[in-house]
């Protein structure tokens, strides 16, 4: 007589970790109703932190003058805030000069973060690694350090109020930052693909043109938006080497609204409300790229 065994089933991971007689021990990772409760509240309040700015900003761009700092919404609707900033003031100046920096920032800034970055990671050459250490501590110093010695050199140049010399002095910021995190995002990709270039009859730079750059848009994704980012907000070298607000950019054109004697918030934050709009715009076209773009590097292939 044959006799059957029951299948034996496989107990759950919550049977398992339950104790008998006693409360059932939680998987580690599940959180508990208090610890959920507490973590969303957290979520929201850190939310509510970073957007009240940037919409209390925005409400204040429809009040009219006088009720700038009253803390109730918008009573009186007026567009007169924009209206002034347009047409009353060198604004579309500050814009024109600020497309032709932040373009020419971004166009070299990507180009030469990318070629340093893909020779560092790709050959090696005498002087590789000071070079790397000398992008790297060129970031350690505060930007009101170097306003005197850049004013310095600008100067010696012929290049103060002139918008190539605000290119030049954005560069030296974007370039160490994206040079870096280009060498690590190329050193993600497999060397195999430049010695299929090479077979193939390519010269170093049409492998890295033709082969490796396709392969790279995350990381040149993130350096174009940090280099428009470094051109378009940056406040304290646009002030220092622009004069007259015909030649200011929109950061440096902003201060305008509100200095020792007057303070006009309306057209500020109108001002402001519309500066934020293209950066806004950009990263909505690059935040796909942004993560893996800013990650890549992290591990090596």
């Amino acid at each position: 007589m044959v006799t059957t065994v029951p299948p034996t089933t496989k107990p759950s991971a919550h049977a398992a970790r339950a104790t008998p007689g006693g409360p059932r021990v939680r998987p580690r990772g599940e959180r508990g109703p208090l610890a959920s409760v507490a973590l969303h509240t957290t979520l929201l309040l850190a939310a509510a932190v970073a957007v009240l700015p940037p919409l209390w900003l925005l409400v204040t761009s429809f009040k009219p003058r006088s009720e700038a700092f009253s803390t109730a919404i918008v009573k009186d609707f007026t567009l007169g805030n924009y209206d002034h900033v347009v047409n009353d003031t060198e604004f579309l100046s500050w814009v024109g000069n600020s497309l032709l920096v932040v373009g020419l920032t971004t166009v070299i800034g990507v180009f030469i973060s990318a070629t340093t970055g893909y020779a560092v990671s790709r050959f090696r050459f005498p002087g590789m690694r000071p070079l790397m250490w000398l992008l790297l501590i060129t970031q350690m110093f505060p930007v009101a350090v170097l306003i005197v010695p850049l004013y310095n050199l600008l100067a010696g140049l012929g290049l103060l109020n002139q918008p190539m010399g605000l290119v030049l002095t954005y560069l030296t910021i974007a370039v160490p930052f994206c040079a870096w995190m280009m060498k690590g995002y190329f050193d993600t990709i497999p060397v195999e693909i430049d010695e299929a270039g090479r077979v193939d009859g390519l010269n170093p730079f049409g492998t890295f043109w033709r082969l490796i750059v396709p392969l790279a848009k995350p990381g040149l994704a993130v350096t174009g938006f940090y280099s428009f980012i470094t051109g378009w907000a940056e406040v304290a070298y646009a002030s220092a080497f622009m004069t007259g607000e015909e030649n200011l950019t929109l950061a440096g054109g902003l201060q305008t609204f509100v200095n020792q004697y007057t303070s006009d918030w309306g057209s500020l934050t109108a001002a402001a409300v519309i500066v934020a709009v293209p950066a806004a715009v950009i990263f909505g076209f690059v935040q796909r790229h942004l993560v893996s773009g800013l990650t890549a590097g992290a591990t090596k292939s």
